[in-house]
Order: C-alpha cells, then structure tokens, then sequence
C-alpha cells in the first residue's frame, strides 16, 4: 500500500467529475485505502443526505480500495503530532489530526486536497486534484 485517501478525495472518486482524480485513481488500483475515520466521514455524510445511493457508493468505494483501522500504532503518533502542533501553535481539526496520524503511523502518503495537512510534520501529503 502506498495511499491513503482523505475525505475530500473519496468524494471526488464517488462524485465522478474530476477525470484528473479518476485517472490517478485507477493508475493505483491495489495501492490505496481508507482510514475508518475517513470512512466514518464519508458515510456521515451520506446518512445526512439521507441517500441509499450514496450510503451505496461509499461502501463499494472502501470495498474496492479496503478499510484501514485506527490502532495503537496510529494513536501513538497521533499523541506525538497533537503535542507539536500545539508546541507550534498550529491547528489541525480533531479527525483531520486522526487520519494525519495514522496516514504518517503506516508511512502512507495522504491524498488530499486540504493544505492543512502540510503543516503537520513528517507526513507526505499530495493533492491529485491540483496536480
């Protein structure tokens, strides 16, 4: 495994609209995943919606890429990363710190396209809808 997936970019893949997205998407077919905390904010989302449709998709999308648990491993750096950000006064929302610390605990590069997590030390981030 070499990715993990951010909220923002699931998104993109269930959505369909961003060939820049789809066409990184299916080039690293077998290579990608999500975390639960990334997959409890997808499927939030869909249950907001009130959309079987979508609650559909977001199952076939973390189905096909496959589902990473948080675990002791990801807490760990998640207490390291809260303890410098805070030390560098820097800010990171409670799930985004979440899915930083267990993308940086697995030594996965996180897809995203939020800039905040290119504050966050020691994780390798990249933005397939910028690229």
């Amino acid at each position: 495994m070499r990715y993990m997936l951010d909220t923002n970019i699931c998104a993109a893949v269930i959505k369909r609209r961003e060939k820049r997205v789809l066409g990184r998407f299916d080039a690293e077919a077998g290579r990608m995943c999500v975390s639960t905390i990334t997959l409890s904010e997808i499927l939030f989302g869909a249950e907001k919606k009130a959309s079987p449709a979508l609650d559909a998709a977001v199952r076939d999308l973390a189905a096909c890429i496959g589902v990473v648990a948080y675990d002791e491993a990801a807490a760990s750096h998640y207490g390291q990363l809260r303890a410098e950000l805070e030390r560098l006064g820097a800010t990171l929302g409670a799930n985004d710190l979440f899915i930083a610390a267990h993308a940086r605990s697995l030594g996965l590069i996180l897809v995203t396209d939020d800039a905040a997590f290119e504050r966050v030390p020691g994780l390798r981030v990249e933005n397939w809808l910028r690229e």
